[in-house]
């Protein structure tokens, strides 16, 4: 690579200013990563969304209501426990054949799965089956959601320039909100639509859309190009003719501890997640309050939480991640009961100040820098796979679980031992957190490395033009 004229990240001109992200391919990658995050997040979250008020009633009606609902959470869980599997399997072709790749697959995968949820027989049909059925696409689901995130975050995160970084990821996470939103809006609609035949069909309508959906992804995404880093590794490693490790292999023996405290760091944004989005809304319904007037303070919560996590997400890049996160756990911490009262008031505007707080303002603080926090601290060559395992896991364990684990708190205790859950698994999160140094400097393997790390660091928040910071050592490397 010539390191005195290094090429545009984005594939744009030398010249570009190092610390934009107002240039056409990088709004393409950005646009891409968000866009395909929508789409991916409106699958699973539809799901999510439709666990919480029509699976209990379709595929459970046989069982107690409370047992019914719990039923239904347990299937929701089914797609968070494969979300660590579909970490590791793309993680690690990501890793070795290429970022674009994975995505093209994951998003066939999910748009499979969800179409065929929506054109699933009751067990009034087809008896015990059905729910079987259900679990499995599910999990097909959760393997395909596994692989997105890391995948999306990575395409954005690696274009970007190492002071935007933050604010680039934060376009794939960003995805996440959107598309719980869209995936909220077109529930809600069509209940309001169908009425009385919502149960009996027409839940099957969002599900069914997202084939239209899954075809406009596909042509934006495959108009993408691949990840300069990757491109940079995988030419160096063919110019040295280099027999690479097994990225998960180099994980656990090089940054198991990283992956463990990352994941801990992340339960705090995914227990808001569970908490608040499946668990939060179900009562809320049960205890009288009207579904659609849910559903859509739901999606207005949305568009609160995207609009603070990129705000989060650029104090990042000024501040650093761990203040922010920090800023976001202490916050979650102390609302963490007020919110859980007003959730469970019966009260529909004390349940819109529940989800506009504890969703609007908490989670969009925690979801932030979260994917940039956690990218940063593996190298590039096994990026993908470490921040995916790290991130997965702790979607399955904080938002999978959650809604099951404080459904059968309130069976068991009440109110006060959710509160308690959520309170601990904040502070769990923000010892973590704490730990964690920041960014990818603390995780360079040599001093020379994190000398290295440094520099580039300072010269990209100069706002240096684009050929000081190729100078010498460039940021697409384990830095990048």
């Amino acid at each position: 690579m010539d390191q005195q004229n290094p090429p545009s990240r984005a594939g744009g001109h030398p010249s570009t200013p190092n610390d934009t992200l107002n240039t056409k391919d990088l709004r393409r990658v950005l646009g891409s990563s968000m866009l395909g995050s929508i789409i991916e997040y409106y699958d699973f979250i539809l799901y999510a969304t439709a666990a919480a008020i029509v699976f209990d009633k379709v595929f459970f009606a046989n069982l107690d209501p409370a047992l019914a609902l719990f039923a239904s959470f347990g299937t929701l869980a089914a797609g968070y426990l494969a979300r660590p599997l579909g970490g590791l399997v793309f993680g690690h072709f990501g890793d070795r054949v290429g970022r674009k790749q994975m995505l093209v697959v994951s998003m066939m995968m999910m748009g499979v799965a969800t179409i065929a949820i929506g054109l699933l027989p009751t067990p009034d049909v087809i008896g015990w089956i059905s729910p079987v059925i259900l679990v499995l696409l599910r999990m097909v689901q959760g393997i395909s959601v596994g692989g997105e995130w890391g995948g999306a975050t990575l395409m954005a995160l690696e274009h970007a320039p190492a002071s935007r970084r933050g604010f680039a990821a934060a376009f794939a996470n960003a995805g996440g909100p959107v598309g719980g939103l869209l995936a909220t809006l077109v529930v809600s609609a069509t209940s309001a639509l169908t009425g009385d035949q919502f149960l009996e069909w027409g839940w099957r309508v969002p599900f069914l859309l997202s084939a239209v959906l899954i075809v406009i992804g596909m042509v934006i995404r495959l108009k993408v190009a691949e990840s300069p880093v990757f491109q940079q590794l995988a030419a160096e490693a063919e110019q040295v003719k280099e027999t690479r490790k097994t990225p998960l292999g180099e994980i656990l023996a090089r940054h198991s501890k990283t992956v463990g405290l990352t994941l801990v760091a992340s339960l705090g944004f995914y227990a808001c997640q569970g908490i608040l989005t499946s668990w939060g809304v179900a009562q809320a319904v049960n205890n009288g309050i009207a579904r659609e007037w849910v559903l859509n303070w739901k999606g207005v919560a949305a568009i609160v939480t995207v609009a603070v996590s990129f705000l989060a997400a650029r104090m990042s890049d000024r501040i650093g991640r761990r203040t922010v996160l920090t800023i976001g756990a202490v916050a979650g911490i102390v609302l963490a009961w007020p919110i859980l009262v007003m959730l469970t008031s019966g009260s529909p505007w004390l349940f819109v100040a529940a989800i506009l707080i504890g969703n609007g303002l908490v989670q969009g603080i925690l979801a932030g820098p979260i994917g940039a926090f956690i990218s940063e601290l593996f190298p590039p060559r096994v990026r993908y796979t470490g921040a995916s395992l790290s991130y997965q896991l702790a979607s399955t364990l904080g938002a999978g679980f959650t809604p099951m684990i404080v459904t059968g708190l309130m069976i068991a205790g009440g109110l006060p031992l959710v509160g308690v859950f959520w309170i601990a698994v904040l502070v769990a999160g923000l010892v973590c957190i704490r730990r964690v140094p920041e960014g990818a400097e603390g995780m360079q393997s040599t001093h020379l490395e994190r000398a290295r790390f440094k520099a580039t660091k300072r010269i990209a928040t100069r706002r240096a033009p684009r050929e000081t910071v190729g100078a010498g050592h460039g940021t697409r490397g384990d830095e990048a």
